[in-house]
């Protein structure tokens, strides 16, 4: 099983570690498409904060974020989970993970990232801000970009297993699997339900999401398609209906009465 989460806006910038070396990260393979990102990313914000600030969407008020990315080279490094912060992965929350758990997450999850494509749990990275509808001098959109690389790593990381896919629509827009992988995916949507009406509800998604990614992994069991992954979820207490199956996956709808 492969899960994909989206990253997180904000991120733990390291106070101590080692400065990054594409060369250790997994999914060697998109090393030169990280290279070729990280250069664009390093010379935008190493130019006219301003400019780069304008291009990259980051409030003037916030030009330590340019800084941040312009040092991207020589700054510390961390564990990506411990890098990347925000409501899914409070939730996940890698830390508090028995070791078991931590094992399994450290094969099983994959984070979507605007700078570096795939990130593993393990992978040091430094804190970054770059969003995934990003455009930078030279490159042009990291999503388009990203396409083009992505598909050949996420394949050889999925294997032979079930891809969880739990990307917001900016980071699907990475990678689609291919219509051959339709039966090993299962996208997963969480429906807030009240008085017989149901909503989707940003924050809560993104909570309810962590919290399914950390019972999975704590849970242990490997589903091999969408409908058992479905039994699963439901075994640990979740409401799930399964979709019908389309070219892209299956979609599953987790319902959820309280938030």
């Amino acid at each position: 099983m492969l899960i994909l989460l989206p990253p997180s806006e904000g991120k733990v910038a390291p106070r101590r570690g080692k400065p990054l070396d594409l060369t250790t990260l997994g999914s060697p393979e998109l090393t030169a498409a990280r290279e070729r990102v990280l250069d664009a990313l390093v010379e935008l914000c190493e130019g006219d904060p301003d400019v780069a600030a304008t291009t990259l969407g980051v409030p003037k008020t916030q030009l330590d974020l340019v800084r941040l990315n312009a040092d991207a080279r020589r700054t510390p490094t961390a564990r990506g989970d411990q890098v990347y912060r925000g409501v899914v992965y409070e939730a996940l929350d890698f830390a508090t993970l028995s070791t078991a758990g931590k094992r399994r997450a450290t094969g099983r999850v994959a984070v979507t990232s605007s700078l570096f494509g795939l990130v593993r749990p393990s992978d040091r990275i430094p804190a970054y801000r770059l969003s995934g509808d990003a455009s930078l001098p030279g490159l042009g959109g990291v999503a388009a970009h990203w396409r083009a690389h992505l598909g050949a790593a996420v394949t050889a990381a999925l294997g032979t297993g079930l891809l969880v896919d739990l990307r917001s629509g900016t980071y699907a827009a990475f990678w689609r699997p291919a219509p051959e992988l339709a039966r090993r995916v299962a996208t997963v949507r969480v429906l807030h339900e009240v008085d017989g009406r149901r909503q989707v509800v940003s924050h809560f998604n993104k909570a309810t999401k962590g919290r399914i990614v950390r019972a999975l992994l704590e849970d242990g069991r490997d589903p091999r398609t969408p409908a058992r992954l479905a039994e699963v979820l439901r075994d640990l207490g979740w409401v799930v209906e399964v979709g019908e199956p389309t070219p892209q996956g299956t979609q599953l709808d987790v319902v959820v009465a309280q938030l």
